[in-house]
């Protein structure tokens, strides 16, 4: 029997590596290597695979693997876990702590991986394991975790089911001129950046895709460290957005979640797409959408759910604030408010919705509650609103035009 279960090990190995797979321990990337020695043995083995591309398939191990910053996955390589994302952590059976396809990490220099084009990171947890959960003053602002490669475009790149624990910014797509980036897909992805920032895209010509992803302070509870209500506070504090994008043609956002942030998600002057099937919870502003001129800087915005009650002055604190130029229609967009023991809220928001400048906005089938002005609509002199077929906070319907 011991000689059969051999030769089957044996031949899986022998199929798996006839379809482009290698295990990283097959190259001596290791659980008990220093984090030094585990990241050139990656790189080489990453280095070796890309003229031909493939997989490297990260082993799910106790504890994970000790690995220092500087990664660069080059084109046509793909790094390959075994876990879907995993939104209360993993957890070891003898002590605190994450464990399976996971990287751990404690370089507080270096971006953790830079990735280029066609490549793909898929099923990995990536901890930070000193972290503070319990201090804010002892927050380690760590350099970004994904980025793309800043000096090359890059194009046709997968991250699906990532986790992070305690990282400071997740993925930054932000792409600086004359480089450029397409085709990036981010889907089935958790954590709580410490910086607020939990993906970003900049110049993004051909139709980014944010699905499916999920950003919550309870992230790490299975092995015991949800962060402390302070934590959360200062990640408030930060005044940064969950989501971020600016300078993308078509962008497609769809079931995006964010709990204890300033921002939900940020739409920049030079944007245009659909964002739909979104909770934006104990947030600031949930949508801030921006526009520089008419053609095509319009947004359709509908299924949603909005908790705006954090911030310094209830005067700040707006659902939905639109500036600028352009057209944005919200379609069934309920807000609500009241407090939450997670994190210190004023336990209301301003109003529904604050439009400035010359944008005009189409709202429908709105339930706007939990707002403390006399009206839920506020606009400057040069903004246009109509509202048909939605509900004020007295549970009165609201027809009317700006």
């Amino acid at each position: 029997m011991k000689r059969v279960i051999l030769i089957l090990l044996a031949f899986i190995s022998m199929t798996a590596k006839a379809q482009g797979w290698t295990s990283v321990q097959a190259v001596g990337v290791l659980p008990g290597n220093s984090a030094e020695v585990n990241r050139q043995r990656l790189q080489d083995a990453i280095d070796k695979m890309s003229p031909m591309g493939g997989v490297l398939y990260v082993e799910p191990t106790q504890g994970g693997y000790p690995m220092e910053g500087g990664l660069v996955l080059k084109r046509n390589v793909t790094l390959l876990g075994a876990h879907g994302p995993t939104g209360r952590g993993t957890a070891l059976p003898d002590r605190s702590g994450p464990t399976g396809s996971l990287f751990v990490i404690t370089d507080r220099e270096h971006p953790f991986l830079t990735v280029e084009s066609a490549t793909q990171v898929r099923g990995i947890q990536f901890y930070y394991p000193e972290q503070s959960w319990q201090n804010e003053q002892a927050v380690i602002p760590y350099p970004t975790t994904i980025r793309l490669a800043e000096h090359e475009n890059v194009q046709g790149v997968t991250l699906s089911c990532l986790t992070f624990y305690g990282e400071y910014m997740a993925m930054d797509f932000r792409a600086k001129a004359p480089h450029c980036c397409e085709q990036i897909l981010f889907e089935h992805c958790y954590g709580y950046p410490l910086s607020g920032a939990f993906i970003a895209i900049d110049r993004c010509y051909d139709v980014p895709r944010i699905l499916h992803c999920h950003v919550n302070p309870a992230n790490m509870r299975e092995f015991g460290r949800s962060f402390a209500p302070g934590i959360i506070d200062g990640v408030v504090r930060r005044k940064t957005f969950t989501y971020w994008i600016d300078h993308t043609d078509n962008a497609q956002l769809m079931d995006l979640f964010t709990f204890g942030n300033y921002g939900g998600i940020y739409l920049g002057n030079e944007t245009y797409g659909q964002l739909t099937n979104f909770n934006f919870d104990c947030i600031s502003i949930g949508i801030h959408k921006l526009g520089s001129q008419w053609k095509n800087r319009n947004w359709q915005i509908a299924q949603g759910s909005i908790i705006a009650n954090v911030g310094e002055r209830l005067e700040d604190v707006h659902p939905i604030l639109i500036e600028g130029k352009g057209h944005t229609s919200v379609s069934n967009v309920e807000c609500f408010s009241g407090g939450n023991p997670a994190l210190t809220t004023l336990g209301a928001s301003w109003d529904y919705i604050t439009v400035l400048g010359e944008a005009s906005v189409f709202l429908s089938g709105c339930r706007m509650e939990g707002y403390k002005a006399d009206s839920p609509i506020h606009l400057s002199s040069g903004a246009k609103v109509r509202a048909v077929g939605c509900i004020d906070k007295d549970g009165k319907l609201i027809e009317l035009s700006y």
